[in-house]
């Protein structure tokens, strides 16, 4: 199994900037790609940002040029930085990773989630 554990959320004033961080550990052979989503209250959960193995990024369009997604492979940890900050960014972040275990199963999995709140 993988498991994820997110880190980095909070308060922030708007305009301000908060980094997110997911560490994956577990049984693992190689994680493919790696990304960030998230949830409002009463909305879908939403992809941010991902990364594959190749550093390929994507993004929404809502936090292109605000947000950057970058990748550690050496110790498998996913980052979002996050500037300029607006209210409609609040949510429950979740992180993903599509990951190949020692036992050679492919699955998609999810972190708990952290909360970012964007509020004067």
């Amino acid at each position: 199994q993988v498991q994820l554990v997110e880190s980095g959320g909070g308060l922030v004033q708007p305009g301000g900037s908060l980094r997110l961080s997911c560490a994956a550990s577990g049984s693992i052979f190689s994680i493919n790609a790696m990304g960030w989503y998230r949830q409002a209250p009463g909305k879908q959960r939403e992809l941010v940002a991902r990364i594959t193995s190749g550093v390929y990024t994507n993004y929404a369009d809502s936090v292109k040029g605000r947000f950057t997604i970058s990748r550690d492979n050496a110790k498998n940890m996913v980052y979002l930085q996050m500037n300029s900050l607006k209210p409609e960014d609040t949510a429950l972040y979740y992180c993903n990773v599509a990951a190949v275990t020692t036992g050679r199963s492919i699955n998609s999995y999810w972190g708990q989630g952290t909360q970012v709140t964007v509020s004067s």
